[in-house]
């Protein structure tokens, strides 16, 4: 029987679950059954052989030394016992057919539900050499972290997030940092051009030679070094080199099912997958459907833990949770950068706090997104307080009037957060 011949829904409760992925996404799903009262069989399917543990530390303070591994991982041996689920570790999924999901050693596991969260793997540029580092796994960052215990000097490709957290990082070990970013702004398709060039000063003024609007066309083996030659011909060396331009999602196994996966795993707004009843997805592999904006992708890790918290409430049958805020943040150069909404959807900016925008401090500095003059998203640089106190503003749409007066009511708690 064909996947959308099956009938739906699945049992419920179902009486066998699997979760294929390891990471947040997945273990937050098997958590979040168990905390509903789920009594059946599940299996979590996790293609690393290490437990399921915390990422955004690898490009921190495990990076720097200041962590080691027992300090990111989500869940101890006791508390893997206490949700009584089957681990499969080490173990990587290689096919989805109906209620079918098999593994690379040939097993089947059989389930009236699946979910999916396989997250992404590291993006690499043509040609890259093996000794490049990339830094998506607990592997990618302990490898590197010896690496920079040896050098003097990190070479970074892309000026993202990940790359800014890494930069960071390696200034504060005392290596220095040049950064090749191929856009004109860093972060700006995330945050937009004039708030990516906040992301930029802070990169520049912690020390780190930030290089826009360059790529790379060939790497060059330079003995125990890495040289890089530049689409203008120019050549840059480092001790160490890492590639961070963002991730792509691990969908190859689940080539077989005949759906168009170019935008991620496509879910409706609970996380069923479209077309593949019995199957959910969840976290940065999915893209769910948000009312008002279409489908997207969201590599975050608090919406991930949202995401699995919505699955398991649907397939148990449970009322679903109450809309939130897409939320992110990144540590970075001794501040925390925060976001809320949907910055990707703004026409305009405005400064609600703080100076950066006309050149003045970054830190303090809280942005206003707008789209059909309503306030839709939030940006702020070392301004927690401030940023947390605009969820319900963006719940409720509120529009450029209410939000600059509502910014005004915020003066003196501007004023100590900066302080």
């Amino acid at each position: 029987m064909s996947e959308t011949a099956r009938t739906w829904p699945v049992p419920r409760p179902p009486a066998d679950v699997v979760v294929i992925g390891a990471g947040l996404g997945g273990l937050r799903t098997v958590e979040q059954l168990r905390q509903l009262g789920y009594q059946g069989t599940i299996t979590l399917v996790g293609g690393e052989a290490h437990p399921p543990y915390d990422r955004p530390p690898l490009s921190k303070q495990l990076l720097a030394g200041l962590w080691e591994l027992d300090k990111i991982m989500l869940v101890d041996g006791h508390g893997l016992d206490d949700l009584d689920v089957r681990l499969s570790l080490g173990q990587r999924a290689v096919a989805l057919h109906s209620g079918e999901v098999k593994l690379a050693d040939g097993s089947v596991l059989r389930a009236d539900a699946i979910v999916v969260a396989t997250g992404v793997e590291a993006r690499k540029l043509p040609g890259q050499p093996d000794q490049i580092f990339s830094l998506r796994t607990l592997d990618d960052a302990l490898a590197l972290r010896a690496a920079l215990e040896r050098a003097d000097s990190l070479l970074i490709v892309g000026a993202g997030f990940i790359g800014a957290e890494v930069a960071s990082t390696a200034l504060g070990l005392g290596v220095s940092v040049t950064m090749l970013e191929a856009m004109p702004v860093p972060m700006s398709l995330a945050l937009g051009a004039q708030v990516g060039r906040l992301c930029g000063r802070l990169i520049t003024e912690a020390g780190a030679d930030l290089r826009t609007g360059t790529a790379v066309r060939r790497f060059h083996d330079s003995g125990p070094g890495m040289t890089v030659e530049l689409e203008d011909g120019t050549t840059l060396s480092a001790d160490v080199a890492v590639v961070g331009i963002g991730g792509t999602p691990n969908l190859q196994w689940l080539g077989d099912t005949g759906l168009d996966f170019a935008g991620g795993i496509p879910c409706d707004a609970s996380g069923r997958v479209e077309g593949l009843n019995g199957v959910w997805a969840v976290g940065d592999v999915s893209a769910w459907s948000e009312a008002g904006y279409g489908r997207r992708r969201h590599e975050h890790w608090t919406s991930t833990t949202e995401q699995a918290a919505a699955v398991a409430r649907d397939i148990v049958g449970a009322e679903p949770l109450p809309r939130a805020v897409p939320y992110f943040w990144s540590d970075q150069f001794g501040m925390k950068i925060q976001l809320l909404g949907r910055p990707d959807h703004a026409e305009s900016v405005i400064q609600l706090h703080g100076q950066g925008l006309s050149g003045g401090p970054v830190k303090g500095t809280v942005v206003g997104y707008l789209a059909d003059g309503r306030l839709i998203g939030v940006a702020g640089f070392g301004a927690a307080r401030l940023v947390s106190r605009y969820r319900a503003s963006l719940l409720n749409g509120s529009d450029l009037a209410t939000a600059l007066e509502f910014a005004s009511s915020l003066a003196d708690t501007a004023q100590s957060a900066i302080g």
